[in-house]
């Protein structure tokens, strides 16, 4: 078994044509037939089934599995040759959502100051799910990471180090303001200015829908929490928010929700279990894992 035996399987799963992998690889079919005859003598298993009258090919069982396999093999193999090659990389490619950006990293800037780690980052910006992936291939090195679940990647080594409840935030002269702690289901006639669906506070604000049998209006949505909070306080309308984007100076009344069920906003952080880290990413880990 070689390594481009399971590209070559890889290929012909996606196109179920043996002429366009072969072109893919500029090679010829008949090398193609070949790997996939090793294969399938190597696993004593037929992958695929060639229906010739309608010119179709279809995976067996075993094939899906094999199929399955490969897609992790590669992709580690892949990530490897990414760690090796920056085996001794001074720059640590650090992930960061930007609500974790916004509201909590900046507490984390003066301890990276004082052991010296601030310039070692090369920082990407993006959504926790588009960082996880990421993270798997071998593009990153260490993440920060929102979820509302605890992680449980067979792949990554996590440290799960702060919980956050979501509020209702509402302007200092909306009707609600006085009281304080509300249940969800109350507000099914009020207009939601929600973050865009990249954002964890979508799916948990779902998850309260569904509970509570209620289908609050959403009026509005963007990616820029500022905004939110701009048209919050102007009384446009309600957000739902973790309290971990509420600061003191907002001009705004965060009520606690009542509901026994509710969802959590975790922070993780987060590395592939694989990478052996250099001297500066385990400093990182560890001030990190602490904070």
């Amino acid at each position: 078994m070689n390594i481009k035996d399971l590209k070559y399987y890889q290929k012909l799963v996606e196109y179920k044509n043996f002429s366009q992998v072969a072109e893919f690889f500029n090679t010829r079919q008949p090398t193609i037939s070949m790997a996939i005859k090793r294969l399938e003598n190597e696993f004593g298993v037929a992958l695929f089934i060639r229906d010739h009258a309608h010119k179709t090919l279809n995976l067996t069982k075993a094939g899906e599995q094999l199929a399955n396999h490969i897609n992790v093999i590669l992709n580690e193999l892949q990530v490897a040759k990414e760690e090796i090659a920056r085996s001794e990389a001074s720059q640590i490619r650090f992930g960061l959502p930007p609500i974790i950006g916004n509201y909590y990293f900046p507490s984390l800037t003066p301890s990276l100051m004082r052991a010296k780690l601030m310039h070692s980052l090369d920082v990407y910006e993006h959504g926790s799910r588009e960082l996880l992936k990421m993270l798997t291939k071998g593009q990153l090195d260490i993440a920060l990471l929102g979820s509302l679940e605890t992680f449980h990647e067979e792949r990554l080594t996590t440290q799960e180090f702060a919980n956050y409840s979501f509020k209702i935030i509402v302007g200092k002269n909306h009707p609600l303001a006085g009281k304080g702690a509300v249940r969800f289901a109350d507000l099914a006639k009020e207009s939601f200015i929600m973050p865009s669906s990249e954002f964890f506070h979508v799916q948990a604000f779902k998850q309260m829908c569904h509970q509570t049998h209620t289908r609050p209006k959403v009026i509005f949505q963007t990616p820029d929490i500022h905004v939110i909070k701009a048209m919050v306080e102007d009384n446009l309308g309600i957000s739902f928010l973790t309290d971990l984007a509420i600061k003191p100076s907002d001009q705004l009344v965060a009520l606690t929700l009542l509901d026994a069920q509710q969802p959590h906003f975790k922070l993780s952080l987060a590395r592939r279990s694989t990478e052996v880290l250099s001297e500066n990413e385990q400093k990182l880990w560890e001030l990190l894992k602490h904070k």
